[in-house]
């Protein structure tokens, strides 16, 4: 497998901006991007990122906070820009679901005409998403997906594949320097403890000995990709030549019930939690895991962490902001 230190490095520092660069991937990526020698600009609005996330890199010179929501037009100086704002669990972008396909469609809008003004570089995060309750499995980039477009999720599903269209249009229109990856199940460190996302939910419930939710049967299938393999695509698809556009798989393709997750954290937390079960919610997709033959190929690309790797991180993690009181609950 590549070894991260084998991307590209920079020829020259760039100017970079990071949309969302507070949230839980952006502040991971404005640390990649930093530690290359970069300069980077993060904004956030801090509707799910935290300032907790990026301190550790106020005291860079080369690091820009920024507060602004990318609903509004910015004017900046740039060399690239990667578009990560958008809430991306489901109990955050169904708070207020309008807002939500603003952010990703007015977002990238507004990001391109940056982009465009610029002369810019410009990668928007995507998601797996885009495919819906697959009908395909895996799913192959060249899937158009089985979506729902009025259904609780399609704000974030539908905001995100309009997205997609607009950058495809804009490169068409303008000739723009678009990338677009398709972003699966990510974990790790600075995920939102009360996000509502199965890997936070399953090890928060443990860590506190409360029950374990599990919806369905738990029989749904999930793939699990490590924060930093993931942010590690980013900058390789970042690199790659003007002819290269995506949209790239990024993910990684073991499967997992999400009944055999739950059941590896109380495993390696030493819970004594139970495991509960409880109505499926409308549109939960049944089966979820990338063909990531593209980003082999493409990109040079696999993921190097596997689930209990990157699952005794991220419970390490989470045990940290439970003894500290940053949540505001103990651990069992």
């Amino acid at each position: 497998m590549n070894d991260s230190t084998s991307t590209p490095g920079n020829l020259s520092p760039k100017r970079i901006l990071v949309t969302g660069g507070a949230g839980f991937l952006g502040s991971h990526l404005c640390e990649r991007l930093l530690s290359e020698g970069n300069e980077v600009i993060c904004m956030d609005n801090y509707f799910t990122g935290s300032k907790q996330n990026i301190l550790p890199l106020m005291e860079n010179s080369n690091f820009e906070l920024l507060r602004h929501d990318v609903t509004f037009p910015i004017y900046l100086e740039i060399d690239e820009i990667y578009n990560l704002a958008c809430p991306a669990s489901p109990i955050h972008y169904q708070h207020d679901p309008v807002q939500t396909t603003k952010t990703s469609v007015h977002g990238a809008i507004n990001m391109l005409g940056l982009a465009k003004r610029t002369g810019a570089k410009i990668f928007q995060a995507s998601t797996s998403e885009v495919y819906g309750d697959p009908k395909v499995h895996p799913q192959h980039e060249s899937y158009w997906g089985h979506v729902n477009p009025i259904g609780f999720r399609s704000c974030y599903d539908e905001g995100k594949r309009c997205a997609e269209t607009l950058f495809f249009d804009y490169h068409r229109q303008h000739n723009l320097q678009i990338k677009v990856g398709r972003i699966f199940n990510t974990y790790g460190p600075r995920m939102h403890p009360n996000d509502g996302r199965v890997v936070s939910n399953f090890i928060m419930q443990a860590l506190t000995g409360e029950p374990i939710t599990i919806y369905g049967e738990g029989n749904q299938t999930r793939s699990f990709c490590y924060c930093l393999d993931l942010i590690d695509a980013f900058v390789r698809i970042m690199a790659t030549g003007d002819d290269f556009t995506g949209p790239v798989n990024i993910g990684n393709p073991d499967e997992f019930t999400i009944r055999q997750l739950a059941e590896k954290v109380i495993e390696m937390t030493g819970s004594s939690s139970k495991l509960v079960f409880n109505d499926l919610p409308s549109d939960d997709p049944t089966q979820r895991r990338p063909d990531i033959t593209k980003a082999k190929e493409e990109l040079s690309w696999e993921p190097k962490v596997n689930l209990e790797q990157g699952l005794e991180k991220t419970i390490a993690y989470f045990d940290g902001l439970l003894k500290s009181g940053a949540t505001g609950q103990k651990v069992a």
